[in-house]
């Protein structure tokens, strides 16, 4: 297996820009309560971001732009090493060194394994921003909002189905971490994707009904290793340019 030679470590601030929603997972209803709460740090009861889901949006988001998207995440039969040099091919290679394969993969393509090596990215939880909590507790805010939504009838226009939605307001700050190992043999251009990763998830949406305006975000303050490049993100194209 290659020798790792580097751990990149990014750090950000992960600002909400429109109320954010990751669901609690919900297994019960509760009359005139919250019919779908957000999850919370089981100590403290602020909400949080796992790392999980960010780390699934992204490689998902990769796998769209890629062309070669499907039902379940990409596989390491779904890599041609005989066709190495087509860029698709070369595209997920990178997802798959980036998030690496299930171990049915490793049992059934085992040279493919040792070329591809393990997942380089780790991701953390991302727990509210200290002085931003702080802040709006010392104001007696509530660090979550209820959204309040209905179906209208296309029909009668009678609002119908009412149900009260909770997320984490715009404005909230959360505190973003990710690591990038480095084996011997890699190139640029696995940082560079997952640069555009994340740039990706800037122009979609994280969370759930990103279709109906959450989950809108943001990263500040970006750091690689603990230096300002925020400069360098915001110049990240999320898309590579083609040839013309």
């Amino acid at each position: 297996m290659p020798q790792l030679t580097n751990i990149t470590t990014i750090e950000a601030t992960l600002e909400v820009v429109t109320g954010l929603r990751i669901g609690a997972g919900d297994n019960e209803m509760h009359i005139g309560g919250v019919d779908n709460t957000v999850i919370k740090h089981p100590l403290t009861g602020a909400p949080y971001i796992p790392g999980s889901s960010i780390k699934g949006k992204m490689r998902s988001l990769l796998e769209w732009r890629s062309g070669a998207v499907k039902e379940k995440p990409l596989a390491a039969t779904d890599y041609d090493s005989q066709r190495s040099n087509d860029p698709q091919q070369q595209e997920i290679k990178r997802i798959l060194q980036l998030f690496g394969i299930g171990g049915g993969d490793a049992k059934d393509a085992e040279a493919l394994v040792r070329e591809l090596g393990p997942s380089r990215l780790s991701f953390w939880d991302c727990p509210l921003e200290e002085a931003w909590e702080k802040e709006v507790r010392g104001n007696n805010q509530l660090l979550t909002e209820v959204k309040s939504e209905n179906v209208i009838n296309r029909i009668s226009g009678v609002a119908e189905h009412p149900r009260n939605t909770e997320r984490v307001p715009s404005g909230a700050k959360f505190d973003f971490k990710l690591s990038v190992k480095k084996l011997a043999g890699d190139d640029d251009e696995l940082l560079k994707t997952v640069l555009q990763g994340l740039k990706l998830i800037e122009h979609d949406s994280l969370g759930g009904s990103g279709s109906r305006g959450y989950g809108k975000v943001k990263f500040t303050n970006f750091k690689i290793d603990g230096q300002n490049k925020q400069t360098d993100f915001d110049q990240v194209e999320a898309f590579p340019k083609q040839a013309s």
